[in-house]
């Protein structure tokens, strides 16, 4: 391999920590669905893209249902895991942009929010 050259062993994951898995906010707080849906929103987040972060229903329609899509999105921002940045669209088709905040999550605080 050449110097200066970048070689990545790992595939792209998504960061879970253990300290995250053993708190009771993400054990016993969260429903099976909002832990999914926060999965997913987390794959979406690279580093820099906090405020930005899209996930769209049809993205989400092979794991659950619509009406526990909004559920699930629901208690992750009642609960504080996420929090709207801003929505932008019409009247019945909107786009909403999501902010991990990161108060559970160590790697998430790590980054400038």
């Amino acid at each position: 391999m050449k110097p200066g050259k970048r070689r990545d062993k790992y595939p792209p994951f998504v960061a879970l920590t253990r300290e995250m898995l053993k708190n009771p906010a993400w054990r016993s707080g969260l429903s099976g669905s909002s832990k999914v849906l926060y999965v997913h929103l987390k794959h979406k987040f690279t580093g820099q893209n906090n405020g930005e972060i899209c996930l769209h229903y049809s993205e989400m329609e092979d794991f659950m249902a619509p009406a526990t899509i909004s559920k699930a999105f629901r208690e992750l921002e009642a609960k504080e895991w996420i929090a709207v940045e801003r929505r932008v669209g019409g009247k019945y088709r909107f786009t909403t942009y999501y902010r991990l905040t990161g108060k559970y999550d160590s790697i998430i605080s790590r980054f400038k929010l």
